[in-house]
Order: structure tokens, then C-alpha cells, then sequence
């Protein structure tokens, strides 16, 4: 009864997403709109029980830049959205999903059909006219999910935005663990997993903690073969520090923090920045 309780919890926060987004959004500015953007996923995370870490925060970009990490999980998105909403670029697929696909699509997600060549060019073009634009964007280099143990390479092609806007590569890592501090991988969704069985494992792991960490920017470059191989250089380096942490840092209370975030919408609460 618990279970189908959070179930049904956090299936009511999505439809109360798409009110937010369909009645809220066209009145807000876009500072306001990432607030609530941000408020809503880190609510998103506390229901699915997970809290949320940042490492390195201080290295991040927050305009003109192409974020780039490892893929794990639909739930990826919202782990991002809680540090930096950001818009995506996703696979055609899952705007057809229930929900999740109309709220991906509203908030700017960028669909892309990666059997079709022509369908690619096109998204890379449209990448590098938001970027020169200043929007941030983040995409999955690895082009698909995998239980994040280790890495699958960076598809070099996915560099290309940058190349031809002349911005900078900020890579990101994630990694989730479990109450008794090993890494976990309930959260992920990967191989002939229907989204519900995704869903339901993760909500019988128990507490999960997201950590989050910013590797420094990558200067813009002329190669993307080049971008992509120190992306994901970066990307295995923080892994790997974060696998191999011996202690990771406090409990942090992202209800309390969410109705903090709902009353300023400052741009560091409601979530536990770690140096490091």
C-alpha cells in the first residue's frame, strides 16, 4: 500500500507539472519559469527518494555552453533539471510517452530521429543557433543508457554544435548510491526495461542520493573528436573520484529546501553543494 502510495504521489506531481507548465509558464519570465522549472524537479527527486549532491559547483557556465554527461536514467533529466534547468536533446521516441513526453516537448527539448543522417545535420544546426543565442543545451554523448558503472565512448558527432558555435563543452557526471554508500544502479533504465518497471525499481531501492559533479569547461575547439575524447576523459575522472569516495556528504532535506526555493527561488538553495 506504501508503494502504490508514492506511486500515486509522484504520478499526481507529474500531471501537476503539465498545470504549471501549461497555465504558469506563458505568464513567466524565463528566470521565473526556470524557478519553477527547478522547484518542481527537486520536488520530482524527494518523491522518487532521492536526494540530491553537487560536487564542484563552482566550475559551472551558465549561458552559450554545451553540457555534456553520462546517461543512466529518464530520471537524469530531472537530477540536471534540480541543478540547472536545461534543455535537452532527446530521442524521437519519448515524446510520445505519456506526460513525460508532452512536458519534455514544452520545455524545449530537442527531438532528434538518430536513424535518419539528414535528421542529425538538422539538429546540429539548430544546437549551434541556440547556443550562439547564449541558451545553454545538454545531450548524452554515450547515445544511449547504460547502468553507470563505466562508460560507453562519446559519440564525437554530438560535438559538433559546439565546433560551429565556437562555445565551450561543460561536462557533468552522474552517479547514484545507495543508503549503505555503494554505488547503485535501481535508478537505471537500460536494456528491454518497459518505463514502468524503471519506475517501480526505483521506488523499492530506497533512499538514493544523486551526486552531480561538474567537471572544469573545455575551451572551444576545431575537433570534435578531440572535444568528445576529453569530455569523456573528464567524465571517467569524476567517476572515478566519486567511486572511490570513502564517505559522501550529509543528508540534505530537499522538502525543506523546495518550500524554501518556492518563497525566493535563489539560485544555490535546495541543493547540498559539496567542494570537491
Amino acid at each position: 500500500m506504501m508503494f502504490a502510495g508514492r506511486k500515486l504521489r509522484l504520478v499526481t506531481h507529474l500531471l501537476y507539472g503539465m498545470w504549471v507548465v501549461a497555465r504558469r509558464f506563458p505568464r513567466a519570465s524565463a528566470s521565473e519559469r526556470a524557478g519553477m522549472n527547478r522547484v518542481w524537479s527537486l520536488e520530482m527527486l524527494r518523491l522518487s527518494g532521492m536526494k540530491l549532491v553537487v560536487h564542484n559547483d563552482e566550475a559551472r557556465l551558465d549561458a552559450g555552453v554545451l553540457v555534456v554527461g553520462n546517461h543512466i536514467s529518464w530520471i537524469d533529466i530531472y537530477v540536471i533539471n534540480a541543478w540547472r534547468p536545461t534543455p535537452f536533446v532527446s530521442k524521437a521516441e519519448i515524446r510520445k510517452w505519456p506526460v513525460v513526453g508532452w512536458l519534455a516537448q514544452q520545455l524545449g527539448t530537442v527531438f532528434v530521429q538518430r536513424e535518419k543522417r539528414s535528421d542529425a545535420k538538422r539538429i546540429m544546426h539548430e544546437l549551434a543557433d541556440r547556443l550562439l543565442a547564449g541558451e545553454m543545451m545538454c545531450v548524452f554523448p554515450e547515445g544511449t543508457t547504460t547502468d553507470g558503472t563505466s562508460l560507453l565512448p562519446f559519440h564525437a558527432n554530438m560535438f559538433q554544435a559546439a565546433v560551429s558555435a565556437s562555445c565551450p563543452v561543460q561536462p557533468i557526471c552522474l552517479m547514484y548510491e545507495d543508503a549503505q554508500g555503494r554505488q547503485s544502479t535501481a535508478p537505471a533504465y537500460i536494456g528491454d526495461m518497459s518505463l514502468d518497471d524503471s519506475l517501480n525499481a526505483l521506488l523499492r531501492a530506497g533512499a538514493i542520493t544523486a551526486h552531480l559533479y561538474v567537471c572544469d569547461p573545455l575551451a572551444p575547439g576545431a575537433d570534435r573528436r578531440l572535444l568528445a575524447s576529453e569530455a569523456q576523459a573528464a567524465v571517467q575522472g569524476a567517476l572515478d573520484r566519486m567511486c572511490g569516495a570513502s564517505a559522501i556528504v550529509t543528508d540534505v532535506a530537499l522538502s525543506d529546501r523546495a518550500a524554501e526555493l518556492r518563497t525566493t527561488c535563489a539560485r544555490d538553495q535546495g541543493l547540498h553543494v559539496h567542494k570537491g
